[in-house]
């Protein structure tokens, strides 16, 4: 590796700051701090966990409207997107056969550790209530079972938001107060195009709830790029750049097309396919824009030196 410093390194002292213009440079030009382990499974559980437990809550919604085939499309399509998290998350630990060690304890302030407990016991309670509803059995348990799910399940679309932005990396610490509700209206808008294919003409409040998540969606990715000032450059780098364009331009052109469908199945199933494509690109793109401002110190010291001359500004230092 040779010795040279990109444009992208500079780090300039702001107006009132005792510290010169320099080029930032770290040990062995080594990043500040280390690149995060997770490997493929995390985006893609991210988004399906997301989609079951948004679904769970729909599911809670519409059955205590009295809208049963709904609820049971919706109840399917939650139970579907379970079955494979607690498999993605496991095979992304390192040691994947100590899954269990996980829940050995309960640790309210770790997002890992409430996020384990949460899939557990959310696991539980929808696998409950899907067995119940197609057995046809015990109405007063299903609708508690239901119940639980729907309460865990808004956890679920969640806490995938904060487990990223309780990191070092400043993409999503810096993101943490806007990433729980781009996750939630993504995680929202997916779970009512999904229920939408699956309930098919009785699917109008899913797709209602399909078009409603991706307008907020639009509208929380906005927002935290806007906040995100100059450390939204990863956004426009690499791999998280293309993904970031796929999702905006799928959750544009998939709530038109799911407005516009209307009694059209072709329509809605296109529209419902780029809403979905349109939560996971979203996912990729946080995913991977946080492993590049990892990898640059510029995006971890200069927003600490931006803090620290605003202090000096606002209390007169010098």
């Amino acid at each position: 590796m040779n010795g040279s410093v990109s444009r992208s390194q500079l780090v300039r002292g702001g107006r009132g700051s005792v510290v010169p213009a320099v080029e930032l440079r770290t040990y062995y030009d080594q990043p500040v701090i280390k690149q995060p382990v997770w490997t493929w499974e995390i985006p893609w559980y991210f988004f399906i966990g997301g989609l079951s437990g948004a679904s769970a809550v729909l599911t809670g919604v519409v059955s205590a409207s009295g809208h049963r085939r709904l609820a049971r499309a919706a109840r399917r399509v939650s139970t579907a997107a379970l079955v494979p998290s607690p498999v993605l998350l496991i095979m992304d630990l390192g040691r994947p056969e100590r899954f269990h060690h996980m829940l050995r304890v309960v640790r309210p302030t770790s997002p890992m550790s409430v996020g384990s407990w949460t899939l557990f016991a959310f696991s539980g309670a929808q696998a409950g209530a899907t067995l119940l509803a197609e057995l046809d059995r015990l109405p007063r348990l299903r609708a508690l079972a239901d119940l639980a799910a729907a309460a865990l399940g808004s956890v679920m679309t969640t806490y995938t938001a904060v487990l990223f932005s309780d990191t070092a990396v400043p993409v999503w610490h810096e993101a943490r107060r806007e990433l729980p509700f781009v996750f939630a209206a993504g995680a929202a808008a997916s779970a009512g195009a999904a229920t939408m294919l699956v309930a098919g003409d009785a699917g109008g409040p899913a797709r209602r709830l399909a078009i409603g998540g991706a307008v907020a969606e639009l509208a929380a990715v906005e927002a935290m790029h806007r906040r995100l000032g100059e450390l939204d450059e990863p956004y426009e780098l690499a791999d998280a750049a293309r993904y970031a364009r796929a999702a905006k331009w799928l959750t544009t052109a998939g709530a038109v097309v799911t407005g516009v469908g209307g009694r059209s199945r072709a329509l809605r199933a296109v529209g419902a396919g780029m809403i979905l494509g349109a939560a996971l690109c979203e996912r990729w793109a946080v995913y991977r824009a946080g492993f590049i401002s990892a990898r640059d110190p510029k995006y971890t010291v200069g927003p600490q030196r931006s803090r620290i001359d605003r202090q000096r500004r606002a209390t007169g230092t010098a």
